[in-house]
């Protein structure tokens, strides 16, 4: 349990997620020619890189609650047109588009709101938010959520999503999610909205399978709609995390389309919202692994439950004297959990995750004797409250010596045996628990943001890119933003190979204990790390690898990621009006030279999760026959009458009182 020491926030500092590049930007475009110098990689031809973020469209109240994770879902991207059927001559064009959520269409046809539909994580995560503040917060989003409901209103609310996080491409469907409902479906290169997808089919498509989806039927369907994804070229895989026993289901979605291309004799199973078994309470879980054969759920102990505030505790809260669980099962039998207990961490993304498998000499079959993940994990929950600009809370229960760390968020090594003669332990929380082979980081420098070449996942890569920074860990202190200033690519097989020779101290040990200052440094061109070090002043975000066609190995390819020269910031810390982003390509095998650099029409806010969406990807997208819009805020009723007009000054006083 942590002690409720701190302050409530209020104009004392500009908050450093609503300043400077993280501040939201308000003007759409579509697609919009770029310039650009060096040379752009064919392979980019007709593809088109896409960032997720969150950008408030209801801003006006720059002292209220506010949190990085908060915001409706914004999309950024740059595809590239053929000049040419070659694709020698390439065409940046830059697009920004709202995603048109219920939220968000509801608020921009509510004249009179200023702050945000949705309660700010800053105000769950707060240790001194009073139950009264939590409470009215939490009535308002329900008076606001039936007025949507209500004539006279132009959006009604049906999922309370904000689809700002994530975005993936899975059988012919580009899907932007959060983990607060259901994916939603964008339209690819234009980034229009299509409509949310339920498992079955998206709104606004003309052919699909009609139904109740990932939420069933019922009162409590639509938090079994909440949503986090994995997505390979077969199968969707995806997670339901609820505030309801059991807490967490599971689904899995085959591909249908045509042009995927299946493997013979495999028919995969279709999952909608089974029940993973041996969860205990409700948490905070924002990913998980997925290998070739396995699943695994992380049940750490940040917890997000209303039911908190009875406890006298925060709706999110993290209690660091408590354990971490790893359950691992066979993908397609969530019921079937082997638990995993170790020291408290929060992760909020894993890397990869792979299985070994040996040959069973008595049948001849292949089973998976370890199921390996790679994760970044972070020694405390500071970026939760830092992301809100809220000092984090002290525990008033005493962590044992053994469980302290040091503020850290590194990229970490985990193996589970799986095989059937694995040991079983009593673990150090006096329940019977399955043996960690290992579990370590890899090295020492701040790791987040996590990426990989997409046709190495859930394999044994041997490359993981990421993000850092060079000036402190991803645990921000009060009132500052963490800012990425270097990307990294980490050699994991020569790291883990190194690892198990060596034995690093389980849970605290570091295999390369080496800082930033020293990797720099290093000359040696098979360094199992690379840097690439931003100029003074200019950050990045999360980058993604594109492969050369036919390269020579698995880094022969191409990062690309947005970048922001903060020099355009002014003397008050707040960007110009004539602010500009750029896209940059960077050689990934070499992690030194940047081959061509996009000029942007506008700044790129600092962002959450990007994707590449290769040419025939955009080309064989599921056919749509309506898209959202936004309505027209002139629209009146056919027929007025004086009861009507009655109706709309009581409803128009309704909404200035929760403005």
């Amino acid at each position: 349990m942590l002690h409720t020491r701190g302050k409530k926030r209020r104009n004392s500092h500009a908050h450093p997620y609503l300043s400077g590049n993280f501040a939201p930007i308000h003007n759409v475009r579509s697609l919009t020619p770029c310039s650009h110098t060096g040379k752009i990689p064919t392979e980019l031809a007709g593809g088109q890189y896409v960032r997720n973020g969150g950008n408030p469209v209801t801003n006006e109240d720059l002292g209220r609650d506010a949190h990085w994770f908060d915001g409706d879902g914004m999309l950024s991207g740059v595809s590239f047109r053929r000049m040419d059927q070659q694709g020698s001559e390439l065409q940046p064009e830059f697009v920004n588009q709202y995603i048109l959520t219920d939220v968000f269409l509801s608020s921009i046809t509510s004249p009179f709101l200023r702050t945000p539909i949705l309660p700010s994580i800053a105000t769950l995560v707060n240790p001194v938010s009073s139950l009264l503040s939590i409470v009215i917060s939490i009535l308002r989003t329900i008076a606001l959520v039936i007025l949507s409901h209500i004539s006279g209103s132009q959006q009604a609310i049906k999922k309370i999503s904000v689809a700002n996080t994530a975005l993936l491409y899975h059988d012919g469907r580009a899907l932007a999610s959060c983990e607060s409902g259901p994916p939603i479906r964008i339209a690819l290169p234009s980034l229009d909205t299509i409509g949310w997808f339920n498992g079955k089919k998206a709104e606004g498509e003309v052919a699909g399978e009609d139904g109740a989806g990932f939420g069933g039927e019922g009162l409590l369907s639509f938090m079994r709609e909440w949503t986090t994804a994995h997505a390979n070229t077969l199968e969707l895989i995806l997670f339901h995390s609820t505030f309801v026993p059991p807490y967490v289901h599971y689904s899995i979605l085959p591909a249908t389309s045509q042009h995927v291309t299946k493997v013979p004799g495999l028919a995969s199973p279709r999952l909608i919202s089974t029940p993973v078994a041996g969860l205990h309470s409700a948490k905070m879980m924002h990913d998980f692994g997925v290998s070739h054969s396995h699943t695994i759920i992380m049940d750490l102990p940040l917890t997000l439950d209303p039911l908190n505030l009875a406890k006298n505790k925060p709706v999110v809260s993290y209690d660091p004297a408590s354990g971490s669980r790893f359950g691992v099962f066979p993908r397609y039998q969530p019921d079937n959990v082997r638990w995993f207990e170790t020291n408290a961490c929060c992760i909020f993304h894993t890397a990869n995750a792979w299985d070994t498998v040996s040959v069973n000499h008595s049948t001849g079959r292949q089973e998976t004797i370890d199921v390996n993940m790679l994760t970044c994990r972070l020694t405390s929950a500071s970026l939760v409250f830092s992301a809100g600009d809220i000092a984090a809370p002290i525990p008033i229960h005493l962590i044992p010596s053994d469980m302290k760390e040091d503020e850290q968020c590194r990229l970490y090594y985990y193996q589970f045996p799986f095989s059937a003669s694995s040991t079983i332990d009593v673990g150090p929380y006096n329940h019977i628990s399955n043996h960690i082979t290992h579990q370590w980081a890899l090295s020492a420098i701040p790791f987040e943001f996590p990426s990989l070449r997409d046709s190495k996942s859930m394999s044994a890569a041997k490359y993981i890119y990421g993000c850092s920074s060079t000036d402190s860990s991803f645990g921000a202190a009060l009132g500052r933003a963490v800012k990425i200033d270097a990307l990294v690519k980490v050699d994991v097989e020569i790291l883990i190979e190194r690892g198990k020779k060596s034995s690093p101290v389980q849970i605290t040990g570091c295999v390369d204990t080496r800082d930033m200052a020293e990797i720099l440094e290093s000359k040696d061109p098979k360094d199992p790390i690379q840097i690439f070090k931003m100029p003074e002043g200019w950050y990045a975000q999360e980058s993604r690898f594109v492969p050369r066609d036919n390269g020579d190995c698995e880094d022969d390819g191409w990062l690309l990621s947005y970048v922001f020269d903060e020099s355009q910031l002014g003397s008050d810390g707040e960007c110009t009006k004539v602010a500009r982003s750029e896209l940059w390509i960077i050689d990934a095998k070499t992690m030194k030279d940047v081959v061509a650099r996009v000029y942007l029409p506008q700044r790129v806010p600092y962002g959450l999760h990007g994707n590449w969406f290769s040419e025939d990807e955009i080309q064989n997208q599921k056919p749509a026959a309506k898209f959202r819009v936004i309505p027209s805020k002139n629209r009146k009723p056919q027929a007025i009458s004086v009861i009507w007009n009655i109706w709309m000054s009581t409803r128009r006083l309704l909404e200035r009182s929760l403005a």
